[in-house]
């Protein structure tokens, strides 16, 4: 007589695959990762430009028509690292007195003397073009420039706060020269400097 042994049902063994687990904390490790990178390309860049520039708000009216209240303007702080500045050039300041940054126009260099009269500007006894005034100015004085100074004023000359009232600025409280305004979008621009304003540069 013939006996059946009884099947026995044996369950698949479920194989793994290799690396099946490590695959999610790979992931999760490039993502990690990523992050870090784009964090410290960040602060690389962060640091880069301001190391090179500086944003900063124009308070006031001073440089007007030029410039108007409450524009961003980008400052390039390298521009007198490797030169020096220029007439016309629109520069970012410490004052001397109170350290608050001003923004006005260079006008007299180093050994120059400034003349104001009858609303005119004279350097050297040579009149300068200035047609990026409000309007000219209605007070008088003659400045010489010592060195390692400049003489600044603002364009709207008659609501300046500028080196005719405070004399002149030392060259190492010069941050840098103004290039673009960047804010608000209407009013983006390149910033132009007079260069011609004097006949004998």
């Amino acid at each position: 007589m013939e006996t059946t042994q009884p099947e026995i049902q044996t369950q698949p063994e479920t194989q793994s695959q290799p690396g099946a687990e490590a695959e999610k904390p790979s992931n999760w490790k490039r993502v990690v990762l990523d992050i870090i990178e784009t964090l410290v390309l960040a602060v690389v860049l962060y640091f880069g430009i301001n190391a090179i520039s500086v944003r900063v708000r124009v308070d006031g009216t001073s440089m007007i028509p030029t410039l108007q209240n409450g524009e961003y303007i980008l400052i390039n702080k390298l521009a007198y690292k490797t030169g020096e500045p220029k007439h016309g050039d629109i520069v970012v300041f410490r004052r001397p007195s109170d350290q608050e940054d001003l923004i006005k126009r260079v006008i007299g260099l180093p050994g120059e003397k400034v003349a104001i009269h009858n609303g005119i500007v004279t350097i050297d006894g040579v009149q300068i073009n200035e047609p990026y005034i409000a309007a000219a100015p209605i007070y008088d004085g003659e400045w010489v420039v010592p060195e390692s100074q400049l003489f600044v004023l603002g364009d709207n000359r008659n609501a300046s706060s500028d080196s005719h009232l405070w004399n002149f600025l030392p060259l190492e409280n010069v941050v840098g020269k103004a290039v673009l305004i960047y804010w608000p979008p209407p009013e983006w621009q390149v910033i132009t400097h007079a260069k011609e304003v004097y006949a004998g540069q």
